[in-house]
């Protein structure tokens, strides 16, 4: 399978027009990941075509439910969910190679709170989460489009945030990071902006990292070469 409208039939990975976020750039699965794919997205897959879900069918349960928009590859997610069993996790990704890898991950270690959208994350926003539905958003390190000419790619704007904020119950968190100091600076800009959102920190304060954020192999790569890292945790007010 190396076309990624296997995922759904012939469903288009957005139903979105104009500016995106992301660029498509699938290449091909390995071995292992397709086989995982084939075996596990029928159980741990979830679709557009489902429509709105009910999170307690979906998970069989009532518990914390995050979401991970542009998760990867998938280790780090898989990472959370392994130490937080208590607690369900759905995953977006456009790019197919990571849907696999998260998949074997998702087999490898036998988690059971994890489910995978492979569209676009505004599709998923705008069509198939409930309201109030999530205790926490999180977007690790998403392409800082950093070309000034770009910027208007970039995924957190205010529009984008405010219909996270209907997504997350109040009390819910975003938790953002990113490894572009320019990003950071549009990020706590956007967010010290955005209605219904307070900063868990100080007015315009970044976050220490939580330990529930894993660190990836790429942050140690930035760190080992004296990159820094910011995060941002915001909190809805109403």
């Amino acid at each position: 399978m190396t076309d990624h409208n296997d995922v759904s039939g012939d469903s288009p990975v957005t139903t979105r027009r104009g500016v995106r976020s992301f660029v498509l750039r699938q290449g091909r699965m390995t071995e292992g990941q397709k086989k995982a794919y084939d075996r596990s997205w029928p159980k741990y897959g979830l679709t557009r075509e489902q429509g709105m879900i009910d999170p307690r069918q979906i998970f069989g349960r009532d518990n914390m439910l995050n979401l991970e928009i542009g998760f990867g590859m998938g280790k780090s997610l898989a990472d959370m969910a392994e130490a937080a069993p208590e607690q369900d996790f759905i995953g977006v990704e456009v790019h197919l190679p990571g849907v696999g890898a998260l998949l074997k991950e998702i087999e490898d270690r036998g988690l059971e709170n994890v489910r995978v959208y492979a569209i676009d994350a505004n599709d998923v926003i705008d069509r198939c989460l409930p309201d109030a539905a999530l205790d926490r958003v999180m977007v690790f390190f998403p392409d800082p489009w950093h070309k000034k000419r770009h910027h208007k790619r970039r995924l957190i704007q205010h529009e984008f945030v405010q219909r996270l904020r209907h997504k997350l119950r109040v009390g819910g968190i975003l938790h953002l990071a990113t490894d572009w100091e320019n990003y950071a600076e549009h990020m706590m800009e956007i967010m010290g902006e955005s209605e219904g959102f307070a900063n868990s920190q100080d007015i315009g304060e970044y976050s220490p990292r939580r330990e529930d954020r894993p660190i990836t192999k790429f942050e140690k790569r930035g760190e080992t070469l004296g990159h820094g890292v910011w995060d941002l945790v915001f909190y809805r007010t109403n």
